[in-house]
């Protein structure tokens, strides 16, 4: 074969490769999404993308509870009881979004903002304006739904693209007695049929439901999935399951072998607060540590000495180390990842701080990451997403990535050095002010999470700066014209 010939050969393969890797990421495999939105019974929850094997509403029957599968997955089902999926139909805060929701569309939304929280709710057709109006309290009574539990999950035999729930419901696909699709090859039941589904191996599945577009103006909600698409650590093969269901040694069931890699079900995430809001106080402390070992915070730039008077710059670099989505990720109008940033003197006195709670919020001016949605008027979305038609900004930090801040002060009058530089990054799911707003005052404690700090110290001059000019008359950079003394008076 010739050289042309291997090249086109070559070329054609890379192409191929490319192909099949963006029909697997895609937002719509088949069948045609327009021939979809054409015929709605195809949607059968409409807006949600759920959808199961014959476009049919399914019967509670067909699912068991999650204490079924507790008897034999004993130990993954402990864990899976303290996670945020156990919790996500049930959580307060999410639940008062979604009465908000529903009335201020009405009802258009029901289905949309139910599909990921409670599958099996919504495709047996469970959800109305009425319970998605109730409080956690009245459906639990009257209507208890569970949140994304094992039949969620393991009934999925396959997706119709990414976001908005694109997932297929298939319990009980073969001859009637529960199926159940994971991971293995080599699993065996005396329960149910158990399938093999490379899907839950890959990335793909869990974006399903952690991507959201707006349903009716194709706006960008949340993107943690094509975070990840678009990082390094999809190139690497790391994929969402290798960080949020960490292997362990042990078995998945009690009768089943022992391995190396069975699949925690922790589902440890950033979600802390509520996790502590249910008292599942050791998973909160999971999601706390991840949090801890995302990022890295250091002080790059600093003046070399200060004195009263004197205006100092601080330079504050922020490095996502950790996360494999952008830092933080998933519900827009609640996530922040923010600086806290002091200086103390040698007293202990506090002689500048930004980055301070204030009613609820973290201060006018701070240094955060996060993003800001828009409605058609231009005025920003605090938490109305339906409303949303436009993201204002998005300054949070790229996987590998790395943003900086700058804080400048004027040095007060009787400051006493050396002066002692703190920078603190923290975050919050929720500002405490939206979730009293949301829930009522008192209701649920927002979690802040110190996720890592630095510090560094500064000697102060004994005279203050002089300023200089050139010989135009310029200003030029000032210059220390005193001595410099440390902690314990000795200047030099």
């Amino acid at each position: 074969m010739s050289k042309v010939a291997l090249c086109l050969a070559g070329a054609l393969v890379v192409f191929l490769q490319g192909v099949a890797f963006a029909d697997a990421n895609s937002k719509w495999l088949g069948p045609d999404k327009q021939a979809l939105l054409d015929t709605p019974e195809r949607l059968p929850f409409f807006p949600h993308r759920a959808n199961t094997s014959d476009n049919a509403v399914l019967s509670s029957g067909m699912f068991d509870d999650a204490e079924v599968c507790g008897t034999c997955h004993q130990e993954i089902y402990a864990q899976w009881r303290t996670s945020a999926m156990a919790r996500s139909w049930d959580d307060p805060i999410y639940r008062a979004l979604l009465k908000k929701a529903s009335e201020a569309t009405d009802g258009a939304v029901d289905n949309f903002c139910t599909g990921c929280h409670t599958p099996v709710g919504l495709t047996t057709g469970k959800i109305t304006s009425a319970v998605n109006r109730a409080s956690v309290e009245e459906t639990a009574e009257s209507h208890p739904m569970p949140g994304v539990d094992c039949e969620a999950c393991h009934n999925i035999n396959a997706r119709t693209g990414i976001d908005n729930g694109a997932y297929v419901l298939a319990p009980r696909s073969r001859g009637g007695r529960p199926t159940k699709y994971g991971p293995r090859s080599d699993a065996e039941s005396p329960y149910h049929e158990t399938v093999y589904s490379e899907l839950h191996t890959r990335s793909d599945f869990c974006g399903t439901c952690h991507n959201v577009t707006h349903p009716f103006n194709g706006v960008a909600i949340e993107r943690t999935y094509d975070e990840w698409l678009e990082s390094e650590y999809a190139v690497k093969g790391i994929d969402c399951q290798s960080c949020h269901m960490a292997g362990f040694k042990g078995k998945a069931a009690i009768m089943g072998p022992e391995r190396d890699d069975v699949a925690s079900h922790w589902f440890a995430g950033a979600n802390a607060t509520l996790l502590s809001h249910f008292g599942d106080d050791e998973a909160a402390q999971m999601g706390s540590r991840m949090l801890q070992s995302a990022a890295q915070i250091e002080i790059v730039e600093q003046p070399q000495s200060l004195a009263p008077g004197e205006l100092a710059n601080f330079t504050v670099e922020v490095h996502n180390t950790g996360a494999g989505h952008k830092l933080p990720t998933g519900f827009p109008e609640g996530r922040e990842v923010w600086i806290d940033f002091e200086v103390s003197d040698a007293t202990g006195k506090s002689v500048y701080r930004l980055g301070q709670v204030r009613n609820g919020r973290t201060e006018p001016g701070t240094r955060n990451f996060r993003v800001h949605l828009g409605d058609k008027d231009g005025n920003e979305v605090e938490y109305a997403v339906w409303d949303v038609t436009h993201i204002i900004s998005d300054n949070r930090i790229l996987p590998n990535g790395k943003a900086s801040a700058v804080f400048a002060f004027i040095v007060p009058e009787g400051a006493v050095g050396p002066l002692k530089a703190k920078a603190t990054l923290r975050y919050w799911p929720f500002p405490q002010g939206l979730v009293d707003e949301l829930v009522g005052e008192g209701k649920v404690d927002v979690k802040i999470t110190d996720m890592t700090r630095t510090q560094v110290t500064v000697p102060m001059a004994v005279e203050r700066t002089a300023d200089r000019v050139d010989a135009s008359g310029a200003p030029q950079a000032a210059s220390h014209v005193g001595k410099v003394c440390n902690a314990e008076g000795i200047c030099s």
